[in-house]
């Protein structure tokens, strides 16, 4: 796992990360967007609050209300899939 370094909340339900191999990109989280658990970020300051937990999740809130895997977020912000990452070990 490559793990975040930075997470900062934009605008539109989108955060912006950095990753400890220099990777960095915008996720787009707003199809999330109250929908399930995901409908606490209609508060505003909650979602504001994303920050990278003690186990290096992308978490919300003071005690990690909400959380996300951050190999999920850095398949999104280099277009990547398990698949891809599954080839790149196998010539390892």
């Amino acid at each position: 796992m490559i793990k975040p370094t930075q997470v900062k909340p934009l605008d539109g339900y989108r955060i912006w990360i950095e990753f400890e191999d220099g990777v960095q990109g915008v996720v787009d989280l707003s199809a999330y967007a109250g929908r399930g658990v995901w409908k606490a970020w209609e508060d505003r300051s909650l979602f504001e609050s994303v920050n990278i937990t003690s186990y290096r999740a992308i978490g919300w809130g003071d005690t990690d209300v909400l959380d996300m895997c951050s190999d999920w977020a850095y398949m999104q912000v280099t277009d990547t899939t398990v698949d891809d990452t599954r080839q790149e070990l196998a010539h390892v």
